[in-house]
């Protein structure tokens, strides 16, 4: 058992050792949810005929829905110690105010990814994505005191090099993709101060979002442009669905936020991007320029450097 254990604390090749002693649950945590999100264009685009203000509100209410089953089950099934925490936690207003400026991030971002993907921007969505773990890293470093060696310092610049001249070949200015990072490298940064796990916290974060939305459903969307109910089946079902896939990653990137420094969690955030780049190029077809691929590998580049470099 010892030797099963060192095993999965340090994984090397000669030399080269990537170090797991932050958490192994964290890093599967982190790779897991980052797998999925990589997948999510897939999804998504079978809803591209809905409206995107229609879709991210559905998404929220159905992930409230899931969330809300989840949080009644473990509330049925925990100890009385634990539910009078709960309710300590539930009736502090700063833990209302946290999850409510986590909950205005999330809402930003299912927005923006949500428009990219209705309007075929799969790889500036991919760009988003690409930019936010490296404000993951900074506000790690700013904010919570976490350091850099130097060779992930340098790691860093080789990254800051690919976004570059990923951002130069997009020939715009990003707006999606930087809505789309900056707001999901606060949500990691408030996830990370906050105290409830990562179940409540998304069944609080919903829960803060649902009224909101419902009423902006009711008062500026017409009942006859509502798509849900309206007759296709297999309509409704994948906007249920999505509630679903919307609320998996996050669980699980929520528990990876408490188990790795954020620096690591941002840098892990790579396999999410990478992940959508491919199906953007290989499954949607979208067109890949030649600065593009330059900055994709300078950008994995960056991060094997990171990933190995020892602290």
């Amino acid at each position: 058992m010892l030797r099963i254990h060192h095993v999965a604390q340090s994984f090397s090749f000669g030399t080269i050792a990537l170090n797991f002693k932050s958490s192994p649950t964290g890093w599967i945590f982190a790779i897991s949810a980052n797998v999925i999100w990589g997948l999510f264009p897939i999804f998504w685009n079978l809803l591209q005929s809905v409206p995107t203000n229609q879709l991210v509100c559905h998404r929220v209410v159905w992930a409230f829905g899931f969330s809300l089953l989840i949080f009644a089950s473990r509330y049925a099934l925990a100890s009385p110690r634990r539910r009078a925490r709960w309710i300590v936690l539930f009736r502090r207003p700063r833990t209302w105010l946290v999850y409510g400026a986590a909950a205005l991030m999330v809402f930003l971002n299912w927005g923006a990814f949500l428009w990219a993907m209705n309007h075929d921007q799969y790889l500036a969505a991919s760009l988003g994505y690409y930019i936010n773990p490296m404000c993951n890293v900074l506000l790690g470093v700013l904010f919570l005191g976490e350091r850099l060696s130097s060779r992930r310092k340098i790691a860093m610049v080789g990254v800051g090099i690919g976004v570059a001249v990923m951002t130069y070949a997009a020939g715009q200015p990003p707006w999606v993709s930087l809505i789309m990072a900056t707001s999901f490298s606060l949500y990691a940064l408030i996830k990370k101060v906050g105290k409830l796990d990562g179940l409540n916290s998304l069944f609080l974060e919903t829960t803060i979002l649902l009224l909101p939305v419902l009423l902006f459903m009711a008062a500026y969307i017409p009942s006859s442009e509502h798509v849900f109910a309206a007759g296709s089946r297999c309509m409704d079902l994948l906007l249920i669905a999505g509630g679903f896939v919307t609320l998996a990653p996050l669980v699980l990137f929520s528990a990876a936020a408490q188990r790795i420094p954020l620096s690591l969690l941002g840098m892990l955030q790579y396999v999410g991007p990478t992940m959508q780049f491919l199906v953007a190029v290989f499954y949607m077809q979208q067109p890949l320029h030649l600065l593009t691929a330059v900055g994709f590998v300078f950008v994995w580049a960056g991060v094997v450097l990171f990933l190995i470099a020892r602290d």
